[in-house]
């Protein structure tokens, strides 16, 4: 490092983080932050004026790293990364990272805030570290939004993995979405697969409002069709609904799997692999009996690492029971796919698996007939 340059120490970026989380990334150009400048560009294949972009891809690859959970989002919570937080005042976002701890705001700022600011500062400075020993063509994906396709071949099956939020899938007739047994959802400002599902299905007015929860409420209309409003459902059980606002994005079913059993007294699940598998078959099966009420057919559904998140299983464990139901009960015209928030979530899944990579022109999955001639 050059005579006058920065220095990356934690506590200095941690100032820099401290200012962007007061002040919020819509005003990152306006803020003297030296050191998130100086990062962000030893990640950066091209030299623009675009920099405030720069330093918000840096930060938000720094909360990716975080390990998930509660800490993650918190984090993208008082940074304003999360979808629709970026020019919330600081004290709205200081409230709902708050919540995610369950905590008072008073006691989060004066506790929780400052180790997941300071947990963003340790991995923006491990990222200044390693930029100058990465090419031009490494640097990208850091930057990049985790928008990606990864076409697989497993065994004698093709499947399409997702690497992105489960609310930018497209075109894709049912995604499976984890539940606890009381099929109770999650609050929409939660980070959790299911949240961003009733989030994403949520209809909302000119201004962005929610007018209706329609995932929600059909959800809740299942359960007093079955009887299950004031008790749980089996392990395994699966309940269709209607996708709400997920419609225009060519989606035509949620199938909510309920894996995740409550544990009394705590705000803890419990998971286990069969049951997992168990939902898995079912969900497949119903997709066989609902198949033809629809025009055109349903055909293709995707998974998530169902009970690998707040459920605690392990993901190769998630992975494994969800293949095993998978391989045996899936119609060879079904096409299968898969969808996982980060890239190394995705290569833990392909190694698990087993999975041969397909070239890129493969992504189009291929029609029934050329499926399955490898199973004889």
């Amino acid at each position: 490092m050059s005579p006058g340059a920065p220095q990356f120490e934690v506590a200095s970026v941690l100032r820099e983080v401290k200012t962007v989380r007061a002040e919020g990334v819509v005003r990152i150009r306006e803020l003297d932050v030296p050191l998130l400048r100086r990062a962000a560009g030893a990640h950066s294949a091209a030299i623009t004026d675009a920099w405030p972009v720069e330093v918000e891809n840096l930060l938000r690859t720094a909360v990716s790293r975080l390990g998930g959970g509660d800490l993650e989002q918190a984090a993208g919570y008082s940074l304003g990364l999360g979808p629709g937080l970026r020019d919330r005042p600081a004290a709205d976002r200081r409230r709902l990272a708050a919540q995610v701890y369950r905590v008072s705001v008073e006691r989060f700022r004066k506790s929780q805030e400052e180790m997941v600011l300071a947990q963003i500062a340790e991995q923006v400075c491990w990222l200044a570290g390693i930029g100058p020993q990465r090419t031009s063509t490494a640097r990208l994906p850091l930057l990049a939004p985790h928008l990606q396709h990864r076409s697989l071949r497993v065994g004698c099956r093709d499947v399409l993995l997702h690497v992105h939020p489960v609310e930018l899938l497209r075109n894709v007739d049912v995604i499976v979405s984890p539940a606890n047994t009381h099929f109770s959802l999650p609050a929409m400002f939660k980070a959790s697969v299911s949240a961003s599902l009733r989030r994403a299905g949520a209809v909302r007015d000119v201004t962005g409002d929610v007018t209706a929860d329609p995932v929600h409420d059909a959800l809740l209309g299942w359960r007093a069709a079955h009887g299950l409003l004031g008790r749980p459902a089996l392990p395994g059980t699966v309940a269709p609904t209607e996708p709400g606002a997920l419609a225009a994005r060519g989606v035509r079913r949620i199938y909510h799997a309920a894996v995740a059993v409550p544990r009394p007294g705590t705000n803890d699940y419990d998971v286990a692999a069969q049951d997992v598998a168990t939902a898995v078959a079912r969900a497949l099966a119903l997709l066989s009996e609902e198949r033809a009420a629809f025009t055109p057919p349903l055909r293709s559904i995707c998974f998530p690492l169902l009970g690998a998140g707040r459920g605690g299983l392990p993901p190769q464990t998630s992975v494994s029971a969800l293949w095993t139901a998978l391989h045996s009960g899936t119609e060879e015209d079904t096409d299968i796919h898969l969808v996982v928030r980060r890239p190394l979530a995705a290569d833990l899944l392909a190694e698990t698996l087993g999975a041969r990579e397909r070239p890129p022109a493969a992504l189009a999955l291929p029609e029934a007939e050329e499926k399955g001639h490898e199973c004889g």
